[in-house]
């Protein structure tokens, strides 16, 4: 129980951490982010931090881009999804068939 809390608390300070440091990217990098975030979290297994370690990859590679002067659009490409999907196959997948299976599931009773 205590490791739980302990991996818990931690992971709260890590994500204020992180959003600290999100806050100090340019706007455009903020934006695509902020979208970034609400667009993974459906995709999140358990306690989210399959998500966290990915939106810190992501978080590293907007500074590193930002700090070069790339424009956010070039670093993503102009499909946000894709270039999001492209980061959690796993999760992406198992959501698409939790999904299907619960269309299926309501069209069954339909019928």
């Amino acid at each position: 129980m205590n490791n739980v809390l302990t991996r818990m608390t931690a992971g709260k300070k890590e994500w204020k951490r992180m959003e600290a440091r999100a806050a100090q990217l340019p706007a455009d990098y903020r934006t695509v982010y902020s979208k970034m975030k609400s667009y993974m979290w459906p995709f999140t297994a358990s306690d989210g931090m399959d998500i966290v370690a990915i939106l810190r990859e992501v978080l590293d590679l907007f500074e590193t881009e930002a700090a070069a002067g790339r424009k956010v659009i070039e670093v993503t490409g102009t499909d946000l999804a894709a270039f999001c999907d492209a980061r959690l196959p796993e999760q992406h997948d198992a959501y698409q068939k939790k999904l299907q299976a619960t269309l299926d599931k309501v069209l069954a009773k339909l019928s």
